[in-house]
């Protein structure tokens, strides 16, 4: 499937990786393709969502305060994630906690591949599928927002709308439609 990735696609599903990274993720949802989505300016996809007040700065910000609400809870009962992290990079060295412990019991450092959700998945298969259906041999991020957004339910699309998305899969299909013949 990713051989019928345009360019800024494929540089939306690697930054989807970066920003999972940045945010301390073990794991690539929806809410971090969208990131990529929009993290590559002047791609259709980033641009109506850029049209209906979806912009990355914010969007990361959501993001970030999604997973938040697990260091609210430890506070709550007494935990103090930061001291947490300070004393075990006083321990065990900077980075501590960016460490796994392996099979064979020897440290080793986070990095290399970062496996994707199941919703993240799904809106990877989505995207093809919205392609498809556009009649398109190529899924850009047009197709990726689409794919994103088309499951209500899922991160991605929790994150557009706290951001004040509106937009139905019905109406975004037509700015994309409408973008794509502006840039023909």
């Amino acid at each position: 499937m990713f051989e019928r990735f345009t360019k800024a696609a494929r540089a939306a599903v690697v930054q989807a990786q970066v920003e999972a990274r940045r945010l301390g993720h073990d794991r690539i949802g929806d809410e971090h393709l969208l990131l990529g989505v929009l993290a590559q300016p002047g791609s259709v996809g980033a641009e109506v969502l850029g049209e209906l007040g979806v912009g990355l700065e914010p969007a990361r910000a959501q993001v970030a305060r999604l997973h938040a609400p697990d260091a609210a809870a430890l506070g709550a009962l007494g935990i103090d994630l930061e001291e947490v992290r300070r004393r075990a990079e006083a321990a065990f060295g900077e980075g501590a906690l960016e460490r796994r412990w392996s099979r064979g019991g020897m440290w080793r450092r986070r990095g290399g591949h970062i496996p994707f959700t199941k919703p993240a998945k799904s809106a990877l298969e989505q995207s093809l599928r919205q392609a498809l259906s556009l009649r398109h041999n190529y899924i850009g991020t047009e197709h990726l927002m689409l794919g994103l957004l088309s499951d209500e339910r899922g991160q991605a699309a929790r994150v557009a709308r706290q951001l004040g998305l509106q937009a139905d899969q019905q109406e975004l299909r037509r700015l994309v439609v409408e973008r794509l013949g502006r840039a023909a």
